[in-house]
């Protein structure tokens, strides 16, 4: 190679440099109690903020999906009129690892489960040992006390117009959380959810929402609650999308079917207090359905 040539190749090596997305950011933010932080991602929209804010898309499991949900944003959020979707700050709860995925997932997404219920689960391999479960309500505390109030304080959000989302263990979390808090969003996306990590638990927490349902919507002229105010307002009627994706049919675990008997027991809730919507992806497995769920989560949404 000619000296010239050299020189040439180094100047092109030398314009290299790292990519980053338009209007992102991310930042380690510490939980209490908790030894390593969470990793945040955050993407504003390039247009300008309405007057009541930008609503606002929580990612779980955000080192796999935050780029895939960004760009699908930012491309149809171009054209609302022809694509139904809206601008909305995007934020994405992950963890400071370079991997799609984090095992501390297991910790944060499940609820406390007996060891007969986790010896009955289907594992990929019985020679690793189970990772510690259980952790949920400490993940959904640290959404509404220390990571919501962050976002408001940053961002020009409207506090009204929330959705969370998340698959597989990510929609365990959602159903539970749409459960046992369901002032906390006003749009619960439960993609390929885990419903079979503790079905008895899940059906419990689903009769005592079906109870409390009704008096997060109080009728007109009805004295309002002394109760302390929820950090989200409740926008009537909560939204609820789950899904499944047609490879998934044969899991052992028995997640299509779990989630169609749900669909189904939801589907009799009130209209005007729950709406619910249930789609299966065709051609699709359990990993795979992920850039086409969150395509389709922003028009549901």
């Amino acid at each position: 190679m000619m000296y010239g040539e050299a020189s040439k190749l180094s100047k092109e090596e030398a314009a290299r440099e790292a990519f980053t997305m338009p209007n992102t950011e991310q930042f380690l933010l510490q939980a209490p109690g908790r030894e390593k932080p969470y990793r945040i991602y955050v993407a504003k929209p390039l247009q300008a903020a309405p007057p009541e804010g930008f609503p606002v898309i929580y990612l779980l499991d955000a080192n796999a999906v935050f780029a895939t949900a960004v760009e699908a944003m930012r491309v149809q959020s171009r054209v609302t009129e022809k694509t139904g979707v809206h601008p909305a700050i995007i934020v994405g709860i992950g963890y400071p690892t370079n991997q799609p995925f984090d095992a501390s997932r297991f910790y944060d997404f499940t609820m406390p489960t007996p060891k007969e219920v986790l010896d009955a689960l289907p594992v990929r391999n019985k020679e690793q040992p189970r990772p510690e479960v259980g952790g949920a309500d400490n993940l959904r505390a640290f959404i509404e006390t220390v990571l919501k109030p962050r976002i408001a304080r940053d961002y020009p959000i409207h506090s009204g117009k929330q959705t969370i989302f998340g698959h597989s263990l990510g929609g365990l979390f959602v159903l539970q959380t749409l459960f046992t808090k369901p002032e906390s969003f006003q749009c619960y996306i439960a993609g390929s959810p885990s419903i079979h990590w503790n079905k008895a638990l899940i059906h419990e927490q689903e009769e005592a929402f079906r109870e409390k349902l009704p008096g997060l919507f109080p009728p007109d002229g009805a004295p309002e609650s002394t109760e302390a105010p929820q950090s989200s307002e409740v926008e009537k009627p909560l939204k609820l999308y789950i899904t499944t994706a047609e490879g998934e049919q044969g899991h052992p675990s028995g997640m299509t079917a779990h989630a169609i008997e749900l669909f189904e027991r939801l589907s009799a809730y009130p209209k005007e207090q729950l709406r619910v919507a249930y789609h299966e992806f065709e051609g699709e497995g359990h990993v795979s359905v992920l850039p086409a769920l969150i395509n389709r989560m922003l028009r549901f949404i």
